[in-house]
């Protein structure tokens, strides 16, 4: 049966310093030539994805940003999005707003993507996600609140501390208009507070790449609660050994962890 193959990234086939280890690509590539359809879903802009995934062959549409949108990984092309309605993205900034979050707005201004975000709201999380996009072209740095909410806005990241993002939360995950996550960063003590349009998830991208590609089975990797959805919607999902229990327990099996090459290793036995 014609199987599609997704993995997330960070946590799952990244390792713990944020990168691919050499073995994991020799084996994928190698599958990938022999014809087995493998992609990737991830939190990640395309941008920061085709960073930490340098060398690794994709020749079908990647999902980037939970599933908000599907790219073409070598032109970067956009093959589907998911986009918020105007009264959607007014409620956004009005909550956040009313609960004083500075968040990181990822829009579309004047047709070239943006990250936008007031410099005097910097935390420790904020600060470490830009030292990681030195260079990155989309960063669009803001003295004041003006014009942070400008553009086709579609993707919102709230970085600080549980306490202070769990009531925007319980806002948006109640609201049947919206996908929102809370999680810890990984390796990190802040928490990341992530508000999409209700159908951007990798479960949605998945199942449009699917139909796209005529796959009849779906075979995914995570380690994530932003996976749960994923799994769902899976013929059978397989957690990292270093994957959270809520997912674990969801699994179809535990592999090996994203240091030892779980993922690479997998498919090799079973593919």
């Amino acid at each position: 049966m014609k199987t599609l193959y997704v993995t997330d990234l960070d946590g799952t086939l990244l390792n713990t310093q944020s990168f691919i280890n050499p073995y994991s690509i020799e084996i994928i590539n190698s599958l990938v030539e022999q014809g087995i359809l493998f992609t990737y879903a991830t939190a990640r802009s395309l941008v920061s994805a085709s960073v930490v995934t340098k060398g690794l062959s994709t020749k079908i549409p990647v999902i980037a940003y939970n599933g908000a949108f599907i790219f073409h990984p070598a032109t970067g092309a956009i093959i589907a999005s998911e986009g918020f309605q105007k009264e959607e993205t007014d409620k956004i900034i009005e909550v956040l707003k009313e609960h004083d979050i500075s968040p990181l707005v990822y829009s579309f201004v004047q047709g070239k993507e943006k990250v936008s975000w007031v410099t005097s709201r910097e935390n420790d999380g904020i600060r470490r996600y830009l030292s990681l996009r030195k260079g990155d072209k989309r960063l669009r740095p803001l003295e004041t609140a003006e014009k942070l909410y400008e553009g086709n806005m579609f993707y919102y990241t709230c970085i600080g501390e549980r306490e202070e993002l769990q009531p925007v939360y319980d806002i948006f995950s109640n609201d049947s208009r919206y996908t929102c996550t809370l999680q810890q960063e990984l390796y990190r003590t802040e928490y990341w507070c992530e508000i999409m349009p209700r159908k951007a998830t990798k479960a949605n991208a998945i199942q449009k790449l699917k139909e796209l590609w005529n796959c009849e089975r779906v075979v995914s990797f995570g380690d994530a609660v932003n996976d749960i959805p994923m799994f769902r919607i899976s013929d059978e999902c397989y957690a990292v050994e270093n994957a959270v229990d809520e997912l674990k327990q969801m699994a179809t099996g535990i592999i090996g962890s994203n240091d030892a090459d779980g993922v690479a290793v997998w498919l090799k036995g079973n593919v």
